[in-house]
């Protein structure tokens, strides 16, 4: 099969957890066989053209437009005019998997242009981050999320959560609907022989204080302050031999005005961003993971870490009890409650032979369910079902 991608983001433009989910997938489908193209947007000095693990990449430059939705249009308008020079030079496509509304006008006008089928991954929608359609640029959104599911000939989620989602807040018909899993590469968490964890460590918290942390985006579904309300009664317990370390871009004023108001500022580290290579090493080295989520179609952070192996605790919202299951693999606590994601967090620390079972049982499942090579047989059974199925069709 060749299959052409649309992403508007992917490594090093990581925005959220689609660029991971492309950079992922993709190869393991290119070692099926199969011809994979993706067009994205420029980052840095990423080159305008490359083969990164098969995958033939290409990069469009958008010029910075303060209005957030006129720039959507024109990364659309060029992405229509990459597709066209792109089929003009190599030939027509199988399929076309866009991901996610902000490439919807690009995927549809293409798919109508070529006649090609158009397959959508849909990973959050509107409706979900936040809880409803409640203004106008909630309603825009969820138009063109709509509409990508109505002329998508089949949809791909990421969870049985995500399933329910879309059947209920855009009508999207159940039996056109396949859920894959997210996945990881676990290898990339494995700690170095030669890292010195202890010195690394001390850079976030003393040897005789525990690390509970939050890495993801500095938004209100994540649930930050959920954690941040639940701090007192766990610093309480644990003698104030704690760090809480918040890790992520963006403004995390909210956030830190919070931690002063209750108290905890001297318990609290907020890093900003982090890079990779440096999250990596700090997830081994802390001793407990928290996504306190309202809202969370899946939660692939959890899978980071089961693949470092800490111990994990989430609310039980979206898709995370599908991805931790409570008392197997992790805790899951009540959403929207300090005293619940406390009395898990404690759990946790306070019993370091359950924690260790918990990390082992967690590790385990990563080769079981979220194995990228898996997932990425799943989608091509997607993609096989409607090359089948287009082939029964006479496209007017």
């Amino acid at each position: 099969m060749k299959i052409l991608v649309l992403s508007w983001e992917f490594p090093p433009r990581i925005v959220g957890g689609i660029a991971r989910h492309v950079a992922e997938l993709y190869p393991e489908i290119v070692k099926l066989g199969h011809d994979v193209h993706l067009i994205t947007l420029e980052c840095g000095n990423a080159p305008k053209f490359e083969i990164v693990e098969g995958i033939k990449i290409y990069r469009l430059s958008i010029p910075h437009n303060d209005n957030f939705f006129q720039w959507i249009a024109h990364l659309n308008e060029s992405i229509i005019i990459a597709g066209e020079n792109l089929i003009s030079q190599i030939g027509t496509f199988d399929l076309i998997h866009g991901h996610d509304w902000l490439v919807a006008d690009s995927a549809i006008f293409l798919k109508h242009r070529f006649k090609i089928p158009l397959v959508a991954t849909i990973h959050a929608t509107e409706y979900g981050r936040h809880n409803g359609i409640h203004n106008e640029t909630h309603a825009y959104v969820a138009s063109k999320e709509g509409t990508l599911v109505y002329e998508s000939w089949r949809v791909i989620v990421c969870s049985g959560y995500m399933r329910h989602e879309l059947n209920r807040a855009l009508g999207c018909p159940w039996d056109k609907i396949d859920v894959v899993y997210n996945g990881i590469r676990a290898e990339k968490k494995l700690r170095s022989p030669s890292f010195n964890c202890g010195e690394f460590r001390r850079k976030f918290a003393g040897d005789d204080e525990k690390i509970i942390y939050y890495v993801g985006r500095m938004t209100y579904e994540k649930g930050i302050h959920i954690l941040l309300n639940a701090a007192p009664k766990i610093i309480e317990a644990l003698e104030r031999k704690v760090k809480f370390v918040i890790i992520g871009g963006g403004n995390t004023n909210y956030i830190k005005d919070l931690a002063q108001n209750l108290g905890i500022w001297d318990r609290c580290y907020f890093t900003g961003f982090m890079s990779e290579e440096d999250l990596n090493k700090f997830q081994t080295v802390a001793d407990c993971a928290v996504f306190p989520s309202l809202y969370e179609p899946f939660g692939i952070v959890a899978l980071e870490s089961f693949a470092s192996k800490v111990p994990v605790v989430v609310s039980d919202t979206g898709g995370l009890p599908e991805v931790v299951r409570h008392g197997q693999t992790g805790m899951v606590t009540k959403t929207n409650d300090p005293e619940s994601l406390a009395w898990g967090i404690l759990e946790v620390l306070k019993n370091p032979d359950y924690a260790q079972l918990l990390v082992h049982n967690a590790y385990e499942d990563l080769s079981k369910r979220f194995q990228w090579a898996k997932l990425a047989e799943q989608t091509v059974a997607v993609y096989g079902l409607i090359l089948h199925q287009r082939q029964e069709v006479t496209w007017e």
